[in-house]
């Protein structure tokens, strides 16, 4: 059995719903998702009319992470998060930042296969002229993981758009490299292997960029304003598995020109390979 999700940074962009449909997925793990509409909002986690915003400093825009269910072949059971600010008691999942995360566990056969988390990592900084930084924001998330992670066999795909790179820094940056890396490795370390997209999952950057080791199997996810999907070069998007279920996952970038779709990042299909019998033992 194969279970499909897919994880996309849908850029606030109304027509982007219409690029759910075709993908023969069954789970959708949207970041800067808007409001969905009266079609989608029935299959959506959070539910859209407790409030749909992302708590970022100037504002709260109207667009934040999602689950959302997009075939009958499974069900999902929302993962309710609160704020700090508003835990009112140890039953409550607490996040750093309201609309970071949305959660939600996949069910098949009446039983959990695994949670499905969405994520966004924002870019945060200080001071007008101050450098915009990511990793800030993705520690964040990983601490606000553990809560699910307190077992050693826990069951996630973690997806989104991280804010960040991996395996080098912006313009061969030894610094920023060095900080980066540490998400990487604090993800193993609680038991989330990064499982892609990677190359040949995915098209590579074309003509190769010059900050880019020629080793990195990095495949382009995201292009911004002054490229196309053609011309995109930077990695922003990962997705990560628990170790108990990584060698089960497989992952691959929609990046080429015809296959993006109508945002800035483009679409990431995850599959999620399940054996027939037992479902607490199938991934």
């Amino acid at each position: 059995m194969l279970l499909r999700l897919v994880s996309w940074n849908m850029a606030n962009r109304r027509a982007a719903w219409a690029g759910l449909d075709g993908l023969g997925a069954d789970v959708a793990l949207l970041q800067e998702a808007g409001t969905p509409g009266p079609e989608w909002a029935p299959k959506a986690v959070p539910d859209a009319a407790a409030g749909w915003e992302t708590a970022l400093p100037g504002g709260r825009p109207k667009w934040r992470t999602a689950i959302v269910r997009l075939s009958d072949q499974v069900e999902v059971r929302p993962r309710a998060t609160v704020t700090l600010e508003a835990a009112a008691s140890y039953d409550d999942w607490i996040v750093s930042r309201a609309g970071s995360i949305a959660a939600a566990d996949v069910v098949t056969g009446g039983e959990i296969a695994f949670t499905a988390v969405s994520v966004y990592a924002a870019w945060d900084k200080v001071g007008a002229r101050g450098r915009g930084y990511a990793d800030g924001s993705a520690h964040r998330i990983l601490s606000d993981l553990s809560a699910l992670m307190v077992r050693p066999d826990h069951r996630l795909v973690v997806a989104g758009d991280w804010n960040l790179l991996r395996g080098y820094g912006e313009h061969g940056d030894e610094y920023w490299k060095a900080r980066y890396d540490t998400v990487f490795e604090r993800a193993e370390a609680l038991g989330l292997k990064f499982v892609g997209p990677q190359y040949p999952n995915g098209r590579q950057a074309d003509p190769w960029p010059g900050e880019l080791p020629r080793d990195s199997r990095c495949v382009p996810t995201f292009h911004h304003t002054r490229q196309n999907p053609a011309s995109a070069t930077r990695q922003l998007d990962f997705v990560f598995a628990s170790t108990s279920i990584a060698d089960r996952i497989e992952v691959r970038a929609l990046n080429t020109p015809e296959a993006w779709g109508p945002s800035d990042h483009c679409r990431v299909v995850i599959d999620a390979h399940q054996e027939e019998a037992g479902v607490r033992d199938r991934i």
